[in-house]
């Protein structure tokens, strides 16, 4: 397989690197496509967490412009088509995935972070949504995660503009979770994520679900979707292992049964 994406396994923690630094990391149709088979691979080792970041000193500075600027209508929408599919992967893995923002974090490097649970950067990182300077709108979610995030005034003035914001500025504004020095940036996304680890599979799963499949419905419907997730935990054995562990205060062995 391309090494577009690289994957290496720790400890119950799959950390995938894009690639391509000499084209500060640009999301072309190979990296897409290897990185929705990287997360299949992880899925198959059924890590606990994953972290994704950028070689070099880009994140993702955006989608592969020179692979873009020629395609037909109905080219370019199959091309958003399959960015919009990565997303939805990440989306709905059965395990949180980080961004580790190392760098620039433009365009689609923003809109893969976004369509990660959540998202650390470094001092050095630049995030934004550039694309109405080309003449065209964010194709991989910005105009719709983004605005989830953020909320949907700033959304429209950070798409409107196509304005590059500080690391600073993104935490000001909820983008990201975290801004940490560049050396720490790793250390810190994989001590969050073996935090993560030590905690019910089935319960971070359900959570997870839970917040994509509750975001748009009113608060009686959604909470009704916790209450039945609730009752689903009770036919585990990490419900059983977990309580009674707290009960007989001994660390938990959790079996993601």
């Amino acid at each position: 397989m391309s090494d577009v994406v690289q994957i290496a396994f720790e400890d119950g923690l799959a950390i995938l690197t894009i690639n391509r630094p000499d084209k500060l990391n640009a999301l072309n149709r190979e990296v897409l496509e290897t990185l929705h088979k990287r997360l299949d691979e992880a899925t198959e080792k059924k890590v606990h967490a994953a972290i994704i970041t950028g070689a070099g000193k880009a994140f993702v500075a955006g989608a592969d412009i020179a692979e873009m600027k020629d395609l037909s209508p109905a080219d370019a929408q199959a091309f958003a088509e399959l960015g919009h599919s990565v997303g939805e992967k990440l989306e709905t893995t059965a395990y949180p995935v980080i961004a580790a923002i190392n760098g620039f974090a433009l365009g689609g490097g923003c809109e893969l972070s976004l369509a990660c649970d959540f998202a650390f950067a470094s001092t050095k990182a630049r995030l934004g949504q550039p694309e109405v300077k080309l003449g065209v709108i964010p194709g991989f979610g910005g105009t719709q995660r983004l605005l989830r995030r953020v909320g949907v005034a700033m959304a429209r003035e950070l798409v409107y503009t196509g304005r590059m914001i500080h690391a600073d500025e993104a935490l000001r504004i909820g983008l990201v979770n975290a801004v940490v020095e560049p050396d720490a940036l790793m250390d810190h996304a994989r001590s969050v994520a073996a935090e993560i680890a030590q905690m019910g599979p089935l319960a971070i799963k359900s959570c997870k679900e839970l917040f994509i499949a509750g975001a748009d419905r009113n608060l009686r419907e959604a909470n009704q979707l916790e209450a039945e997730a609730f009752g689903r935990c009770f036919l585990t054995k990490d419900q059983k292992e977990g309580m009674s562990a707290f009960v007989e205060k001994r660390a938990p062995n959790f079996t993601g049964e």
